[in-house]
């Protein structure tokens, strides 16, 4: 059994981030749960046909953005009985609607667009999914045995879109003749940013589901001596006491070693400020985030020639704002908003269950300003730094195989603009910035060409978590 769950992203290994806890589901997804007992709650198949009226009437529901405070109100893991139907009915409430929405945009696209293969295959992996949920959503999941089987279908969903980002950047890179950049640009930034939501909320009740084993409806207390051992700063995939510092260290490691094997050297990375500094977000997006920004700037002091200056990274800490909510609609600029956002939803989404309360929490903002001196970025790169780039490869050069190894380090370089094999398709700054944006926060760059590049990485998360 794999000691961890499908990433979100394939671009960077996550074990570094993901405690052991949320292994399983690989064996899960391969049938080993039992019949379900209640024949309405049987595994559907593989394929089933999606009436054009449910995906319409789907897509149609209201939606509001995720918030962090969504993903911690169920508990503190293992989560008792209640609590874990709780969670899955919550999942359940949220999930179709989205589905829905992101194939009715794919739908919008231009036939000639859509009927690529790389696009379609991403299209049939939504209807594939939505198709896999329509057997639950008109009821509740009221046994542990129906949660047990909805599990298996969150675990396939999440494996099913693994590799989004790659194969749609192939797919668009072949239909670069048929859609303008800004087409792109404008699709991805939604399509992206809605995927961001949609594989959280299943990670996030897939990670509770395994950290609140071994539940059943004729064991449902199971001794806590029998239960998993969950960290106790975890709540499902968010780290409540996250320290930005260590991360840092991590990523400076792998991007080390890829600097090393490309170029023969490896600069020095300090941290100064509040290295001590925490809070509660959610890791493998931090991950990814320092990644991307530590590939950019290595490479740009390689390049520049000032490989011995090492790259500063300096961390703060905001003050706690209590009952202070970032990531209201009205607050988030449109790029930042969430694909499957519906704008006119400022109410609460209805939860699985009336008993659920908002965890007692206040929100903490951390900066995290990464320095480097590779030269700053050429002023006729800089216009464009945060658009999805199609045309870094030649058509020759597709990046692909199914393991989703895009390597995007061409955005911030200190070089002439001359790509490199250590370049990927230029997404991974667009695509850092909506991983920083979805909750809140944000990315600002200031530049001083011939002399270096200043990376601003603001993230919005929750404070203190009450008991």
């Amino acid at each position: 059994m794999e000691n961890k769950i499908p990433r979100l992203l394939g671009t960077i290994p996550l074990s570094r981030c993901r405690p052991a806890r949320y292994a399983g589901y690989v064996q899960l997804r391969r049938g080993s749960t039992s019949p379900s007992s209640s024949e309405n709650w049987r595994q559907p198949p593989a394929w089933t046909n999606v009436a054009e009226d449910e995906i319409a009437n789907l897509a149609a529901m209201r939606r509001r953005p995720l918030a962090l405070e969504d993903l911690l109100k169920h508990g503190q893991p293992p989560l008792s009985r209640q609590a874990l139907l709780d969670s899955a009915n919550f999942t359940l409430s949220l999930l179709p609607a989205r589905l829905a929405y992101r194939i009715q945009c794919l739908r919008n696209l231009p036939f000639i667009v859509v009927s690529n293969p790389h696009v379609s295959q991403i299209y049939n992996n939504y209807l594939h999914s939505l198709s896999t949920l329509l057997p639950y959503q008109q009821r509740r999941i009221t046994t542990l045995e129906e949660e047990k089987q909805f599990a298996e279908v969150m675990a396939d969903l999440v494996q099913t879109h693994t590799n989004t980002i790659p194969i749609l950047a192939r797919g668009f890179l072949e239909c670069k003749k048929y859609i303008s950049p800004s087409e792109v640009t404008r699709f991805l930034d939604s399509h992206l940013r809605a995927r961001i939501g949609t594989r959280l909320i299943a990670e996030q009740h897939l990670a509770l589901h395994f950290a609140s084993q071994p539940l059943s409806d004729e064991n449902p207390n199971p001794p806590h001596s029998e239960r998993d051992h969950a960290l106790s700063n975890y709540i499902g995939v968010i780290d409540t006491a996250l320290r930005p510092s260590q991360i840092v260290r991590s990523c400076e490691h792998f991007v080390s070693e890829i600097c090393e094997l490309r170029y023969g050297v490896r600069p020095t990375l300090e941290i100064n400020g509040e290295p001590d500094a925490s809070f509660a977000y959610i890791p493998v997006h931090v991950e990814y985030i320092i990644t991307e920004l530590l590939k950019n700037a290595f490479r740009a002091v390689v390049e520049s020639g000032n490989e011995r200056e090492p790259i500063e990274v300096t961390i703060a800490a905001a003050p706690d704002i209590p009952n202070h909510r970032y990531n209201d609609v009205s607050n988030i600029p449109h790029h930042a908003r969430d694909g499957d956002v519906d704008l006119d939803a400022n109410e609460e989404i209805l939860v699985a269950n009336e008993n659920i309360r908002m965890t007692n929490t206040s929100s903490q903002s951390i900066t995290i300003r990464i320095r480097d001196r590779g030269g700053g970025i050429p002023p006729e790169i800089l216009p464009h730094i945060w658009s999805y780039s199609f045309t870094t490869f030649s058509e020759n050069e597709h990046p692909g195989g199914g393991n989703g190894n895009i390597d995007a380090l061409n955005t911030i370089s200190g070089s002439s603009g001359n790509s490199s094999t250590i370049a990927g398709l230029g997404y991974g700054l667009p695509l850092s910035r909506a991983y920083a944006e979805y909750f809140g926060g944000s990315i600002a760059i200031q530049s001083l060409w011939g002399w270096g590049t200043d990376v601003y990485l603001t993230l919005q998360g929750v404070g203190r978590i009450g008991e």
